[in-house]
């Protein structure tokens, strides 16, 4: 992965599950990695874990002027950002709408949806400016059909599939990269408020049918390459055997 080493990277959601592990898959490429969560201690363990090219920013993405702030401190510390993975993502609350919280409703929008947008805003003028940049953006099949219990997430990844897209469509011309990743189902805590839901099927697949994280952290990084080129603009499934053959994942 030598279009990778020396790389800005900036991940959100960085302090557990597949963002701690494209946090681990960017620096293994040589790249140099801005670890982005709320969890303080954890992101601090991962970069301290990763050594010299790591540093952990504490950030709610819902917050602008905190993710403008720690871009800053990304850019101070390794440069321009030259990547951005939109991880971080929330499932809960897990409600039928009915019963629904409101608040609690709406802060999945902030965290999943404008959450992303911030990360989009904060990065993008700079990359236009340079002619170079890629945006990527960890989706869900849940983007495109209605589950039981998740009108949260379901209707938050539906709206981040379309920034994906806004993304490709304004930038692609200056030189952005977009594109969006569906990973399916995988092997993370997520999975275990799920299961705990008992709600829609989703809850009741048995554990080893899940992928491990290291799958579409490996895939990130493929992303950034120009063996994906053809992908730029779209969202690319991580079920469909044909991406798995060409990122090594199988045989």
């Amino acid at each position: 992965m030598s279009e990778v080493s020396e790389k800005s990277v900036v991940i959100t959601g960085a302090s557990r599950g597949i963002g701690a592990a494209t946090a681990r898959a960017f620096a293994a490429a040589g790249a140099r990695v801005t670890l982005l969560a709320r969890s303080r201690e954890e992101i601090a363990d991962l970069a301290g874990e990763i050594g010299p090219n790591a540093l952990a920013v504490p950030c709610d993405v819902s917050r602008f002027w905190e993710v403008s702030a720690a871009m800053d401190a990304a850019e101070a510390a390794f440069g321009p950002v030259d990547v951005l993975v939109n991880n971080a993502g929330v499932v809960q609350p897990i409600a039928t709408l009915a019963d629904s919280d409101p608040d609690a409703w709406a802060k999945t929008m902030e965290i999943n949806t404008v959450g992303v947008y911030h990360g989009i805003r904060a990065v993008l003028p700079g990359m236009m400016a340079r002619g170079r940049g890629t945006i990527l953006t960890v989706s869900s099949g849940a983007a495109h059909a209605p589950l039981e219990g998740w009108s949260a997430y379901c209707a938050s990844k539906a709206a981040t599939a379309m920034l994906t897209r806004s993304v490709d469509l304004e930038a692609r011309g200056a030189g952005v990269r977009a594109i969006g990743l569906s990973p399916g189902t995988v092997a993370t805590e997520m999975q275990v408020q799920i299961r705990a839901s008992g709600i829609n099927p989703v809850s009741r697949l048995d554990p080893s049918v899940h992928i491990p994280a290291e799958w579409p952290a490996r895939t990130l990084v493929w992303l950034c390459t120009a063996a994906a080129d053809d992908l730029v603009g779209t969202e690319v499934a991580l079920r469909n055997e044909e991406i798995r053959r060409r990122v090594g994942l199988v045989e």
